[in-house]
């Protein structure tokens, strides 16, 4: 009797193994993608406070060029994964990080999602990661 495994067995594990890292690699990319949303995150949370400054000083909100946070406001080559704008409402700002599809630092991502805080500190956006 012949000792090792067959063809058969030994495609079934491939198969297997190549799924199980599909699912992997998936997961990796979604995780990524998550943690690059937090530098979104604490650039908003600084434009937020900023903006309450900014405020307090001129009663009125600022833009993001007024504010100098060093936000961009136009997807440029490798220095931010969002752009940022900030509007005015009558019950304060809210400011939006929109992800770079494409410019923006590598790699770029196929859909773009944003990401808003308002003044009153509620977060909101678009499904994204």
């Amino acid at each position: 009797m012949r000792k090792g495994f067959t063809l058969i067995e030994l495609i079934i594990v491939i198969i297997i193994v190549g799924i199980l890292g599909s699912i992997a690699f998936t997961q990796y990319t979604k995780t990524i993608e998550k943690s690059r949303g937090a530098e979104a995150k604490a650039i908003l949370g600084t434009l937020r406070s900023t903006d309450a400054a900014y405020y307090f000083e001129y009663a009125t909100f600022g833009d993001v060029p007024n504010l100098a946070v060093g936000a961009q406001t136009a997807c440029t080559e490798g220095t931010h994964y969002f752009t940022y704008a900030c509007t005015t409402g009558t019950a304060g700002g809210t400011c939006t990080a929109t992800r770079c599809t494409s410019n923006g630092k590598s790699p770029a991502f196929t859909t773009a999602y944003t990401k808003s805080l308002t003044q009153a500190g509620v977060w909101d956006g678009t499904p994204g990661y």
